[in-house]
């Protein structure tokens, strides 16, 4: 059987959560309480409707319990995306991940058992600022407050050098987990494996030994 999903509330974030899944084969139950946002993707989802997920038996009635993975995305209405939340927690959905409008709202979902909260804006805007800090970070994927993961372009400094002789997990306490080589992904690459210019390495660690690895090899 198909993994089954519902998307709750369709502006940007929950409308892109829901045309991906959908485009990736899930079925998705899209909800929203304004009428033309859910038009838009009667032909996206599976299915589509009109229904206010502050009221419990609205849900019942959607079949909601049937469904492993709820993402509520709703917009600015705070207090409706936290009463989504318990009505979801109550009826035993397996799995909710819920859209914080800041880190108070954040809080308060963690409290109620959101599964995994994601800040969308702010988590774009860190990935925005690293790229824009160094020429050669092409992402950044935050795994906790002090722990990240960066996509790194080895540029012209790593160039021609192998992982043993830059040492990075000596000298900046960083792990590279993988090295990217055009369209081939080398998992838990040699230490004498060379790199070129072009190639893209897949680096773990905090941030502050992130930080210095950028300064230190980045390219200027």
């Amino acid at each position: 059987m198909k993994r089954e999903f519902a998307v709750i509330g369709l502006g940007r974030f929950g409308g892109s959560i829901c045309m991906e899944l959908s485009r990736e084969g899930f079925n998705v139950l899209a909800i929203d309480m304004e009428e033309d946002k859910v038009n838009e993707f009667r032909n996206i989802a599976s299915h589509a409707v009109i229904a206010d997920t502050t009221d419990e038996q609205v849900l019942k009635e959607l079949g909601i319990r049937n469904i492993e993975h709820v993402i509520v995305a709703i917009g600015e209405n705070i207090q409706a995306s936290i009463l989504t939340t318990i009505m979801l927690k109550e009826l035993g959905i397996k799995k909710i991940t819920v859209k914080a409008q800041n880190d108070y709202h954040e809080k308060v979902l963690n409290k109620i058992g959101a599964d995994h909260v994601v800040h969308p804006e702010r988590d774009m805007g860190k990935r925005l600022a690293h790229k824009i800090i160094s020429n050669n970070i092409l992402d950044y994927l935050e795994l906790s407050d002090e722990h990240s993961i960066v996509e790194v372009q080895a540029g012209k400094k790593m160039a021609g050098r192998s992982l043993i002789a830059l040492d990075i997990r000596a000298a900046y306490g960083c792990n590279v987990v993988a090295i990217k080589q055009g369209n081939e992904i080398n998992v838990s690459p040699s230490p004498d494996a060379e790199l070129g210019a072009d190639d893209i390495l897949i680096v773990i660690g905090a941030d502050r030994d992130i930080g210095r690895f950028e300064r230190s090899l980045a390219d200027d």
